[in-house]
């Protein structure tokens, strides 16, 4: 049976709503298509991961000078709003000098991208090309 999403997407409605709460918030387009317990599963661990690499001190790119920075930077933007708070909060910004803070910036631009990963899994599954 169709969920409402779902039913939606066929009728020509806006198909992107999961995958742009998925970006925003991780889990965020699992919770709108009330599947509690992988949104709250994707939560914890992606938002674990962001900030356990904050906590290790790893950087949050701001600019992109080179091939490496650009894609951190593509890797951090994946986090969407977690991104935005950082940024805004001032955290990841100093450059720290211990061997942790390379682990930090590893977390955190895989989390960026497993975000991504679930929100692309999200609007297939909002849109049927996925079946629970």
């Amino acid at each position: 049976m169709a969920t409402p999403s779902q039913t939606s997407a066929a009728a020509g409605g806006f198909q992107y709503g999961a995958l742009l709460a998925g970006w925003l918030i991780p889990g965020g387009g699992h919770f709108l298509l009330r599947k509690w317990g992988r949104g709250g599963l994707l939560l914890a661990s992606i938002g674990g991961m962001f900030f356990l690499g904050l906590a290790m001190q790893g950087k949050i790119y701001s600019s992109a000078h080179d091939i490496l920075e650009i894609l951190g930077l593509a890797g951090d933007l994946g986090n969407g709003l977690l991104y935005v708070l950082a940024r805004v909060a001032g955290w990841g910004a100093d450059s720290v000098q211990v061997t942790s803070a390379d682990y930090g910036r590893a977390f955190i631009v895989v989390a960026g991208l497993l975000n991504v990963i679930a929100a692309v899994d999200a609007h297939n599954l909002a849109i049927g090309r996925k079946k629970s």
